[in-house]
């Protein structure tokens, strides 16, 4: 009878619940754009200064990232989210306060209170992507990982998306920045919350897996069963993940300047108030919610009839991340609000169908006791984007305008594009047999 029983399908939950949690990781941190200028007034900010205060949390979450993925390896996927999520959900409230803060602590420097808290708060969130992609590693079997990854990565663009109706209604019904950050630190506490009744790390922990659902992973996985564990130095010794991760670069770079400075630059060029600047804001993510989901079936597809991961890594990439480059390098050449906004959609939407590709190869590549750590890596090394982005948008549209932001932004791509063209996605890492060693040796 248990051998004919139909498999569960809690995995798409877990998905979903992913889905969620990282959704709100992204509104949290996106929400300070949108009280940039009601902070950069009241603190009388300038242009470098406010992207020096944009750039902070990029610090904490590049070694958040790093550390996230590494205690994911040895403690759980679970455990890491909830101290994770609780941390940035009190420090999420806390910014209500940064500036007063830095007044008070540090010599009456109101940028230093933002600095201290959004580097906190940057290591807080800078876990969730690698515990996303591991906890992704052990729920989906192979011909369903680009569809889940898709699912979970969807939430950046949703997230961006919806930031701007959230945070900028919540700053229409309050009248008051402060109170839009205290608002949303007490839903993710709440969303915390749902996640521990819900999450467990394996499918054979989850009394809500059945067992045929948990065979069917399992035998899903079949590639990645009975491999040796590395040492987080071997991520350095592979092309494949220093190049996918210098890829990334690329999507978080373009996400940053859109999600950092796209409400700045549509406020000063085009004069949208709040009561606009809500949907308009929306606008270039729009695309991005429907290719992220795309771009994972397209993956899978390739796969799945070629039977060639460079088809569907390498060449899938570098071909969109060439069309991605070609639209923000378009934006200086016209002028109009709406083709620069159909411009910054095009090319943020292309941006999101390769999304699914840099953590997918990770999997592909690496063991499964691996995948928190190299995951957080990966996420480190592309994360310097969330740092340079802000600081060079600001200073670019400070000194030369915000059409070399722009023009910085394709160059960029450009560059990532190359990097994909190098993946060796077909290569394994694995330990060298100490006999292998031995006669190497002799």
């Amino acid at each position: 009878m248990n051998a004919q029983q139909p498999a569960s399908r809690y995995r798409y939950r877990i998905f979903s619940l992913l889905f969620f949690i990282a959704l709100i990781n992204y509104i949290d941190r996106g929400a300070l754009s949108f009280a940039a200028n009601a902070i950069s007034h009241e603190y009388h900010f300038s242009k470098v200064e406010l992207g020096a205060v944009l750039s902070y949390f990029g610090f904490g979450y590049l070694f958040g990232s790093l550390c996230g993925g590494f205690l994911a390896d040895r403690l759980g996927s679970r455990k890491v989210w909830l101290l994770a999520g609780v941390l940035w959900s009190l420090l999420e409230i806390a910014t209500a306060w940064a500036g007063d803060l830095g007044m008070a602590l540090f010599g009456g420097s109101a940028i230093m209170g933002f600095a201290a808290l959004r580097i906190l708060f940057g290591f807080a969130e800078g876990p969730a992507y690698a515990l996303m992609n591991k906890a992704i590693a052990h729920w989906a079997p192979d011909n369903e990982r680009g569809m889940a990854l898709g699912i979970g990565l969807l939430s950046t663009q949703v997230g961006a998306l919806l930031t701007a109706p959230v945070a900028v209604g919540l700053l229409l019904l309050t009248h008051d920045w402060r109170t839009m950050f205290i608002v949303l630190g007490l839903g993710s506490l709440l969303a915390m919350a749902l996640f521990a009744r819900t999450f467990r790390d394996d499918p054979e922990q989850h009394p809500h897996a059945n067992e045929a659902e948990r065979a069917l992973i399992r035998n899903g996985q079949a590639a990645q069963r009975s491999e040796a564990t590395l040492p987080w130095w071997h991520f350095f010794t592979s092309r494949t993940l220093v190049c996918n991760a210098l890829g990334y670069f690329s999507f978080l770079y373009i996400t940053f300047t859109l999600i950092t400075w796209g409400p700045k630059y549509l406020q000063d060029n085009f004069h949208y108030d709040l009561h606009s600047l809500w949907y308009v804001a929306m606008i270039p993510w729009s695309g991005a919610c429907i290719t992220v989901l795309l771009g994972g079936r397209i993956a899978d597809t390739l796969l799945r009839r070629y039977r060639n991961l460079r088809l569907a890594r390498n060449l899938f990439a570098a071909v969109t991340l060439l069309f991605t480059a070609c639209c923000f390098l378009a934006i200086p050449l016209v002028s109009s609000a709406a083709a620069i906004i159909a411009l910054m959609t095009l090319g943020n939407a292309l941006n999101a169908l390769v999304n699914n590709v840099y953590w997918s190869v990770v999997i592909d590549v690496t063991p499964k006791g691996n995948v928190g750590t190299y995951s957080g890596m990966t996420l480190a090394i592309a994360n310097l984007a969330s740092i340079i982005s802000p600081l060079l948008s600001g200073w670019l549209a400070e000194y030369y305008g915000y059409n070399a932001m722009f023009t910085a932004t394709a160059a960029i791509a450009f560059g990532s594009m190359l990097a994909m063209t190098l993946l060796q996605p077909e290569k394994r890492l694995q330990a060298q047999p100490s006999a292998t060693l031995r006669e190497q040796q002799a």
